[in-house]
């Protein structure tokens, strides 16, 4: 063997060693979901979006007060624990924190989202593609989604209140229409950003909010089996999987039934900080 072998070998050991996870920011948090198919391993991204870090860990670690769907009361205690996952979409997204386990229930409270829209070029991208085409990013798959997801918001933010008004103001409709760009149609459905933050694109492996419009964040979250461009500017990045990305994958295939119930629970056991050095 010749002289320098060892020590090359040394070298790559200590190098692969160094592989083991990716790079986690020390201002960050770090936290573990203990599931009924193994450990999750996150990262919390704080300086994005710290009121929704600060809201899922105290949820998580019993410092926050809830309210439970059908009490009045607000309670504290381990808000996470024994939740299920409660709509599985494979190659798409594993979504839990509900505790009526069907999508409906949240901490009887909803807080505003977190996002840059301009970091991710929403400020500069058209609504309405070259060929004459809505986004695809919009979902438009039909004349009544135009209405419901570009017009009538637009019309609303226009402040068009009558049938009159509207045809004396067509022609100006027409032009706001032609050079909407995605952020200003988001923003006209309720969505407020704040382009002091940075952002994280919704990706495979981020964990985001889950929410049922404009700022109503609640305990819900979801975790990417996939990039999710489409829901760019609509839901809060703030955190990632550092560690059990092959748990996430096995759960993102259980066998489901209605509504991406999957037939057997998968439970979180729990939701807890834990150390960088952990």
């Amino acid at each position: 063997m010749r002289p320098f072998a060892t020590p090359l070998l040394v070298l790559l050991a200590s190098w692969l060693c160094a592989q083991d996870g990716p790079e986690t920011d020390p201002d960050n948090l770090l936290c573990r979901i203990e599931t009924s198919h193994g450990t999750i391993d996150l990262e919390l991204f704080v300086k994005q979006a710290p009121a929704t870090v600060a809201n899922f860990v105290e949820l998580a670690e019993g410092k926050r007060e809830y309210t439970l769907p059908g009490e009045t009361e607000p309670r504290t205690g381990n808000f996470y624990d024994g939740l299920v996952f409660h709509r599985v979409l494979d190659g798409f997204m594993i979504q839990g924190g509900c505790p009526q386990g069907n999508g409906m229930g949240g901490p009887g409270y909803a807080f505003a989202d977190e996002i840059n829209a301009n970091q991710f070029g929403l400020d500069t991208t058209a609504v309405v593609l070259p060929d004459g085409q809505p986004h695809p990013w919009l979902l438009i798959r039909s004349n009544d989604d135009v209405q419901r997801v570009l017009v009538q918001p637009l019309i609303q933010a226009m402040g068009i209140t009558g049938e009159e008004e509207f045809n004396a103001r067509l022609e100006e409709l027409q032009q706001r229409m032609d050079k909407l760009t995605l952020k200003e149609a988001y923003e006209n459905m309720g969505y407020v950003y704040d382009d002091k933050l940075e952002s994280s694109a919704p990706t495979r492996g981020v964990i985001a909010m889950a929410n049922s419009g404009p700022n109503t964040n609640g305990s819900q979250f979801f975790i990417n089996l996939a990039d999710t461009p489409h829901l760019t500017g609509k839901h809060t990045v703030f955190g990632r999987v550092i560690s059990g990305m092959d748990v996430v994958d096995a759960i993102g295939v259980v066998p489901v039934g209605p509504m991406g119930r999957p037939t057997d629970d998968v439970v979180i056991q729990s939701i807890r900080l834990i150390n960088q050095d952990e």
